[in-house]
């Protein structure tokens, strides 16, 4: 039973509406005067770093990237890093599972996205929660291969959260921000600029309460179907804090150096009386079906999860043509499992992973002629697990890379950028990943083609952990035998824009190979190998062992659209469509025999769009902007479970900004979720969405 508490009809009629009225706008507008010039350029043609690693205005980057400003994120009242995505793009969708939210990019999982905070890497499972809204400047997001500048991963995109870098002698901010359900954030910001000294201070702590939209759990009867009461809610309840520092020297104007750190600790909040059923099917005397539900704790332990960074790195500019960065830093992570009390009732924790990242990373940035600019380094990166849940103790690896890139200026109007990085790494020897792209433009218009290669080594828990899961009498095995994933992506855009539209359209074919998923072995297998065999004793009915079996093909075009108006009126719009076909090999039990089955990438999304209309006026002091923002998607495929239902998504928020001598006050009004759409599916089925219905914010920030 999968009910939508509104009927998507509903959903497609605000749409149809709030489509009609962007587009009356935009026919207007074109006879207005354009005004804000500074604004305007600010908001349009921002300057963007990631996409080759040096600062270039966005209209003049031979690599398109995508700009979330710091007032967009205002504007639409976000907090935390994964609905910024979702509600402002239309390239990242989200999925939640009893393991937690994971986002999708471009048809594929969030393991293919690197994630940049300032262009250092975030890694740990919480990298997406680790990142404080508040003090963002922007954010750019690269689609596309980028293994040739960010190494690992770089095979869906690169995400890189650039924080804002505050020049006033002291400067303080508060954001309060509530919601329904027990949800709260708060961020506070404390900066320094004393001479050449300055100083930057973070804290940001999250929460909310467990909530279920169906309290119910679904059974099969035979033909028939059976609900029962239980306990277990859809979204649990968490906890977080973060805190960071960064401190600056900056000797003169050739020489600075900079130390940072930061602390996170986040631990989930489980309903330590949630209860949930076990179906048993038997046999009465006379022979007949029986159907017998036991109720059991749902949960017996809290998830706890611990990070903690520290670096620092130094800036040496020489002349005006030469830039030399180094970088070191260090994430680790740790995930453990509290558990309440054991059946001995003694209380203990279990670690369920430690992770170990180092990163070191020298590189310049030489302006060799004015129409030449290289970029060149070297890179160190170290990682190590620990695992006592998957009997892992202290596995490591090394990678060793150089990488250069070249901006070459052909002709007026025609560039180009060409890339290559060398990767060594102790498991899987060598690598070349190249990236090349053409980029031309005249006037407002331009286009660029780009092709560029990724890859992804094998996370070291793929290559050693093993995993038993009983409920489904499942044995799997590490394979310490693994190949990197690696991939094809090919991209071509075309934008035009000008003082008051922006438009882009993009399209996009991503072929990757050699991608890891679980492989069932067979049994002459496991008859050929006494250790297997001794596993299969034990009672497993399926053992299966990571491999290199998937391979996908993903293609897909996105636009956007986005118009600066008369009387402070912004209206935007973009879709993103994305077809992908995911060939898997699967073992046939009954002929022993492999066979490769198609389906859509597990978690893909093909139509993903959002709209955005927001209206700002000043009346002296006082500020207000009023945002309306849209977001739609059609149906996510799971492999496991199939297809979950299409969903919309409509906030209107306010933000008020009075000015005053030395402070600035900007409350906040707004409803999520304005037409209450809601998933009100049995317990542990594939949800389309777990928010939990209209909710009503309250926020506050202060500045000084």
């Amino acid at each position: 039973m999968k009910i939508i508490s509104e009927a998507n009809n509903s959903i497609y009629r605000h749409s149809l509406i709030a489509l009609f009225t962007f587009f009356c706008g935009n026919l207007w507008a074109q006879t207005e005067k354009s005004k804000g010039d500074t604004l305007r350029s600010q908001t349009m043609n921002p300057v963007v770093i990631t996409g080759t690693g040096t600062y270039r205005r966005a209209n003049t980057s031979p690599v398109a990237v995508k700009v979330i400003t710091a007032k967009e994120l205002r504007d639409a009242q976000v907090t935390n890093l994964q609905d910024a995505l979702t509600k402002l793009t239309t390239t990242v969708t989200a999925h939640t599972n009893g393991m937690g939210t994971f986002l999708n990019f471009n048809g594929v999982s969030d393991d293919y996205i690197v994630i940049l905070e300032n262009g250092k890497r975030v890694s740990g499972d919480d990298r997406w929660n680790r990142i404080s809204m508040s003090h963002v400047k922007r954010i750019e997001i690269f689609s596309g291969a980028a293994s040739a500048l960010y190494g690992s991963d770089a095979i869906a995109g690169v995400i890189n959260i650039i924080t804002d870098d505050n020049k006033e002698p002291v400067s303080a901010s508060s954001t309060t921000r509530v919601l329904n359900n027990g949800r709260m954030d708060e961020d506070i910001h404390i900066d320094v600029n004393q001479g050449k000294f300055s100083s930057q201070t973070a804290y940001t702590h999250h929460q909310a309460d467990n909530w279920q939209v169906n309290r119910y759990q679904e059974f099969e009867e035979g033909d028939s179907k059976v609900l029962k009461l239980n306990g277990r809610p859809m979204s649990t309840g968490y906890h977080s804090h973060n805190i960071s520092e960064r401190l600056e020297w900056r000797f003169n104007d050739q020489w600075s150096v900079y130390l940072r750190a930061s602390y996170y600790d986040y631990l989930t909040d489980r309903d330590r009386s949630a209860t949930n059923f076990t179906q048993k099917k038997g046999k009465d005397d006379e022979g007949n079906t029986t159907y017998t539900y036991t109720p059991k704790q749902s949960y017996t332990y809290d998830i706890h999860h611990r990070s903690y960074t520290y670096g620092g790195g130094a800036r040496w500019v020489p002349n005006a043509r030469t830039h030399i960065y180094l970088d070191v830093y260090s994430d680790n992570f740790d995930s453990r499992y509290d558990y309440w009390q054991t059946a001995e009732k003694e209380a203990y924790d279990e670690t369920r992973k430690r992770t170990h990242y180092v990163n070191e990373t020298l590189r310049g940035i030489f302006r060799l002629a004015d129409w030449n600019k290289l970029s060149a380094g070297a890179e160190f990166v170290q990682e190590s697990l620990t695992s006592q849940s998957d009997h892992i103790d202290g596995r490591h690896t090394n990678t060793y890379n150089l990488f250069a890139q070249d901006e070459v200026k052909i002709v007026r109007g025609l560039e180009c950028v060409v890339g290559v990085r060398y990767t060594q790494n102790d498991n899987f020897g060598a690598a070349f990943t190249p990236n090349v792209g053409l980029f031309y433009h005249i006037k407002g218009f331009r286009l660029r083609a780009s092709y560029a290669g990724g890859y992804r080594t094998p996370t070291l828990s793929q290559l050693y952990a093993t995993d038993q899961a009983k409920t489904a009498s499942r044995y799997t095995l590490y394979n310490p035998d693994l190949k990197p994933e690696k991939n094809h992506f090919f991209n071509v855009n075309a934008e035009y824009s000008n003082s008051w539209v922006s438009l882009s359209v993009s399209a996009f074919m991503n072929k990757i190979r050699d991608m890891i998923n679980y492989r069932t072995m067979t049994q002459a297998e496991i008859d050929a190998d006494a250790h297997l065999t001794d596993i299969q004793a034990e009672g497993w009915k399926t053992l299966r062992q990571r491999d290199n079996i998937d391979r996908a093909t993903l293609r897909g075009v996105s636009a956007s659209v986005k118009f600066l108006l008369p009387y402070g009126l912004t209206l935007g719009g973009g879709y993103t469509f994305t077809d992908s076909e995911a060939k898997t090999q699967s073992l046939d039990t009954k002929t022993q025999q492999y066979v490769i089955t198609k389906s859509p990438v597990d978690k893909s999304v093909k139509h993903v769009g959002n709209v955005m209309a927001s209206w700002d006026k000043t009346w002296k002091q006082y500020h207000l902007n009023i945002t309306l923002n849209g977001h739609m998607q059609s149906r996510r495929y799971s492999s496991t479970y199939g297809y979950a239902d299409a969903i919309g998504q409509w906030d209107l928020m306010t933000r008020h900004t009075i000015s005053l001598r030395h402070f600035t006050l900007e409350p906040g009004l707004g409803i999520e979720n304005l037409f209450n759409q809601r998933d009100t599916s049995p317990w542990t089925s594939n949800y389309s969405t777990i928010n939990p219905g209209r909710s009503y914010l309250v926020s506050l920030r202060m500045t000084y």
